[in-house]
């Protein structure tokens, strides 16, 4: 299944994109950066990724979020990940980056103490 993204403002400052599918190397993935990078040209500081969608990542996947991470947090903002499950949050902890990432069981818990 490709991967599909939604995006939606839910607060000021603070955007849920939703994904849905396999995050892996290709083009797809790749607007997981951009849309982390157009939303802080447009203001918004805080970005949860609501991963419960998200059936495979692969390490280009992992690196995409890397980056978003580093630019949400230069811009003095955060990137939040919710309801990962599976082969999606094994990913993340047997690469450690469990340690990196603050994670949360859905968008709800995500969202509080933002905006």
């Amino acid at each position: 299944m490709a991967l599909q993204i939604e995006q939606r403002d839910v607060r000021p400052g603070v955007t849920v994109i939703a994904l849905t599918g396999r995050v892996m190397l290709g083009g797809e993935g790749a607007r997981i950066e951009s849309l982390v990078e157009k939303g802080l040209k447009e203001g918004r500081r805080h970005f949860i990724f609501d991963l419960a969608g998200v059936t495979h990542i692969d390490s280009t996947g992992l690196g995409r979020f890397i980056s978003g991470l580093n630019k949400a947090r230069g811009a003095g903002g955060s990137l939040r990940m919710a309801a990962a499950a599976g082969q999606v949050r094994d990913a993340f902890h047997v690469t450690r980056l469990d340690t990196v990432f603050k994670f949360y069981d859905n968008v709800e818990a995500a969202l509080e103490g933002l905006g």
